[in-house]
């Protein structure tokens, strides 16, 4: 199997699992289904790969006056877009959203620092001939 495609399911399956573990945290968040679930988990990655970064280019400025603290809000954003996409996934308010979009991205940062091998996912190349750039 690629290694590409084994990240993204093992994304995939990260979000998932904090998602459904944020549906028992926060009484706002719940999901009809398991396929709701993983549904959500899908169109949550793909929001956060296309729509989110358009929407921190068009609010820079707000962003950088926030000192960074805007894309919570974006974040908070990205979880009603998918709960207003996808049928079975309901979130009962901006707030709600706003404190599971923190618990979602710290559980999945959690759950990723455990399962990676302690190797980054990239390095800058070598210097040629070896040894350092410095």
């Amino acid at each position: 199997m690629s290694p590409n495609i084994l990240n993204f399911l093992l994304q995939w399956g990260t979000t998932t699992f904090s998602l459904w573990v944020c549906s028992y945290v926060f009484k706002g968040i719940r999901f009809d289904s398991l396929g709701a679930l993983v549904i959500s988990a899908l169109v949550l990655g793909f929001a956060n790969a296309v729509v989110k970064p358009i929407l921190i280019l068009l609010t820079l400025p707000l962003t950088l006056f926030t000192f960074g603290f805007f894309l919570l809000v974006i974040n908070a954003l990205m979880i009603l877009l998918v709960s207003s996409l996808v049928r079975g996934f309901t979130v009962s308010g901006f707030w709600e959203a706003f404190f599971a979009s923190i618990f979602v991205s710290l559980l999945s940062l959690f759950i990723g620092a455990l399962l990676s091998d302690g190797n980054p996912p990239w390095r800058p190349p070598s210097p040629p001939g070896g040894g350092n750039w410095v």
